[in-house]
């Protein structure tokens, strides 16, 4: 008999890719690419390949568990079934913090691109002066937002056809954008204008620009196929090849705009370097100074596509991370409860779309955003490779639809580039936001004190390795190279080598903490 308060399975293949190509081609490409033009220049083509590069090898582990744990909410289910309540709970609540707010940031970047027609009431909801939106442009957004929250409530079935369609245009546009900017104008020696070299401002700039300029913010989308597992036909097929797939897509997309920005630019917008660049909006304006109108009306179209795109699959994923925590028993029982005619958890979307506004009130810029962002999820990351080796050990017999060749090096490779990543998020702002998903043990102490104690010190063992791991990272981060933000005690390099060694400990000793339940 049909379990009434569990989601139907309606996404085939090609909807679910779609899902990973909306999510990943957002507000990215239009505020993403300028400006980490303008932090590491021409280098920032390594900057986009070493990320897509370092999300696919991470992405392969939660291919895994994806097939593994086919549930709404996918990526707050693996570390509370590997590690017990407690570590899950964290993984669980930092993971919704990382993405909930991107839905403000969608909303936000259309607003902000928006400013930039030559209207005068457009020119009001943004200011360039102080980045951040105005007072017309917080309504605005807020009213963008209401048009997600919406569409999400209605229908489910609405939004993947809606999904479907938008996604054409959000994979046109790009493609006519580098296609037009190449044809048109292409300038080969801006390669190598600043310093004779494609790293104008050596590596720290490239590697800075990962998590500082939204590129990680950017690839984050991956997991969607894995947050709507619970509504994927075929899971075990599916989410591996919806995963892998969305990102090589996107990655080759971003490469491609990334040459035809720098190629577009002209010569004499670098004479003071790529740091001299002020784009509020970098290709609607380079479209407007190379006389591009058919290609300027597209990317204004795409302003609202891309960003709508994201934020209204992300709306639809956040809120099946809400109802995987309530199955979890880590929230609420009213996040758990599907309206029986649409299928859908409308507690959870009302409390998304509450999360939003108040994000929205006090980030107001979308590169605030994104940096913020892009460090609370690169901590969402270490559940993947953890707790695919962690379950490998403590349910060496369990189904596994898609079993990862190679695991424990992947896993290893995979939890090492999440420490590097999160240490090039800079100092302070790795410390605020480990602080600020330490701070979601409020919730489960409530919650743990409703439901009894008796596990807790089981569960504390289980968990140790994690908050040592986030102390450690936001030490490491405070003592490390001034490039990084940090002091300057370890100079750059070696605090590099640091990392990727204590990485390495605390990844053998996350995989050996697994909490063994009564009925493994």
């Amino acid at each position: 008999m049909e379990n009434k308060n569990e989601p139907k399975r309606v996404i085939g293949l090609f909807s679910l890719i779609l899902s990973g190509i909306v999510c990943i081609i957002g507000s990215g490409w239009l505020f993403g690419i300028g400006a980490a033009a303008k932090m590491a220049g021409p280098g920032a083509i390594f900057s986009w390949t070493i990320c897509g590069v370092a999300v696919m090898i991470i992405a392969l582990t939660i291919a895994e568990l994806g097939a593994m744990f086919p549930k709404s909410g996918g990526m707050v289910h693996y570390m509370y079934e590997s590690h017990g309540e407690l570590a899950g709970f964290f993984a669980a609540w930092i993971n919704f913090l990382g993405i909930a707010p991107v839905i403000a940031t969608e909303a936000l970047a259309s607003i902000q691109y928006l400013s930039s027609w030559n209207f005068s009431w457009t020119k009001g909801l943004f200011d360039n002066a102080t980045g951040d939106l105005t007072t017309s442009g917080l309504l605005a957004t807020s009213l963008l937002l209401l048009v997600y929250f919406l569409l999400n409530y209605w229908s489910f079935k609405f939004f993947i056809k809606f999904m479907s369609y938008i996604t054409c245009l959000k994979i046109f546009t790009p493609l006519f954008t580098i296609i037009s900017l190449i044809v048109v104008a292409f300038h080969d020696r801006n390669f190598t204008v600043v310093n004779n070299t494609l790293t104008p401002y050596g590596w720290d700039a490239v590697l800075t620009a990962i998590p500082a300029c939204g590129i990680i913010y950017a690839f984050n989308g991956f997991q969607t196929p894995a947050n709507l597992a619970g509504e994927v036909k075929n899971p075990g097929r599916n989410i591996p090849i919806a995963l892998v797939s969305s990102i090589a897509f996107c990655l080759i997309i971003y490469l491609g705009l990334h040459v035809a920005f720098v190629g577009a630019l002209s010569p004499s917008d670098l004479a003071k370097g790529w740091s001299g660049i002020s784009m509020g909006s970098p290709f609607a304006q380079l479209a407007i100074t190379l006389n591009l109108n058919v290609l300027l009306l597209f990317i204004y179209l795409d302003v609202f596509v891309s960003p709508s795109g994201v934020g209204l699959t992300y709306f639809t994923t956040t809120s099946r991370m809400l109802y995987g925590m309530s199955h979890n028993n880590q929230m609420p029982k009213y996040l758990g409860k599907l309206n029986p005619k649409y299928g859908i958890p409308r507690g959870a979307l009302w409390t998304v779309l509450i999360v939003c506004f108040i994000f929205l009130f006090f980030f107001r810029g979308w590169q605030q955003f994104a940096a913020v962002l892009s460090v609370a999820e690169i901590i969402t990351y270490i559940s993947g490779p953890i707790a695919l080796m962690a379950l490998r050990k403590s349910r060496p017999n369990a189904e596994r639809p898609f079993k990862l060749p190679f695991a424990n090096f992947i896993c290893a490779v995979a939890f090492v580039i999440c420490g590097l990543f999160l240490h090039w998020g800079t100092w302070p702002l790795s410390g605020q936001v480990i602080l600020l998903g330490l701070s979601g043990f409020v919730f489960y102490v409530y919650y743990q004190n409703k439901a009894g104690w008796g596990s807790l010190f089981k569960q504390f063992k289980s968990s140790l390795w994690l908050i040592m791991f986030l102390i450690f990272a936001a030490i490491s981060s405070y003592l490390g190279s001034k490039e990084f933000g940090g002091i300057g005690l370890i100079p750059i390099f070696w605090d590099n080598v640091v990392v990727c060694i204590m990485s390495l400990i605390f990844y053998f000793w996350g995989i050996n903490s697994y909490y063994k339940k009564d009925n493994n």
